[in-house]
């Protein structure tokens, strides 16, 4: 019931199998949706406030959200991935790699869902917004092979540029008595005053790096 059902209800109608039914999740997602450069983060992933309000626009956070929740409405097993960029993306697209070795900013959010016949899939409908968005020269259309590839390689897929943190939601923090986190991506700090906005570590004084090493 709700929204978010309603909504996944209209996107399967006619589809057959969960495959049939991911798929065309996944496709409404990347056709109807919109990666917001002004969103803080990552986004907070509020799916049933983005429904309602008809603004589908913002991050991995938010956009891969939505596909969870529309594909979870739909009794299929799906979840969030949290994780961080560490290296720059070997399959040529400059916007799904980390630019340098500093990763700080470099925070992603990336989905798997369960198929009978498979176990977990990977999948990444938001990274595709991003290559329309952020691929050189930007602001590509659904058309551009570049996302054509993209649209077909994240059905299914992960680039191992990444690595996940957890697919936790709803983070209680050791020793906090304040509210729990939505999902725990970024380093967290609490002081006498407070919990330090962790989406500014410019002055929360905080740093990641990443470097390559031979096994």
């Amino acid at each position: 019931s709700g929204i978010v059902r309603e909504t996944s209800d209209r996107i399967v109608a006619g589809k057959g199998d969960d495959l049939q039914k991911v798929h065309a999740i996944f496709e409404w997602i990347v056709e109807n949706t919109y990666r917001n450069a002004a969103t803080r983060g990552c986004g907070i992933g509020d799916i049933a406030a983005m429904l309602k309000s008809g603004n589908l626009g913002g991050k991995c956070a938010d956009l891969n959200a939505l596909f969870v929740g529309l594909v979870r409405s739909q009794g299929i097993p799906a979840r969030d991935v949290y994780g961080l960029r560490v290296m720059p993306s070997h399959f040529g697209y400059k916007s799904l790699g980390a630019g340098s070795d500093i990763v700080t900013k470099a925070q992603h959010c990336r989905s798997e869902v369960y198929l009978s016949n498979f176990g977990w899939v990977p999948m990444d409908p938001a990274d595709v917004r991003k290559v329309v968005l952020e691929e050189p020269p930007g602001k590509l259309a659904l058309d551009d092979p570049k996302v054509v590839a993209a649209r077909k390689a994240l059905f299914g897929g992960w680039e191992g540029n990444w690595f996940a943190y957890n697919t936790a939601h709803d983070v209680k923090l050791p020793g906090h008595d304040g509210p729990s986190l939505p999902f725990l991506m970024y380093p967290q700090a609490v002081t006498a005053a407070g919990m330090l906005d962790c989406l500014d570590p410019d002055s929360f004084r905080y740093t990641i790096r990443s470097a390559e090493i031979a096994v």
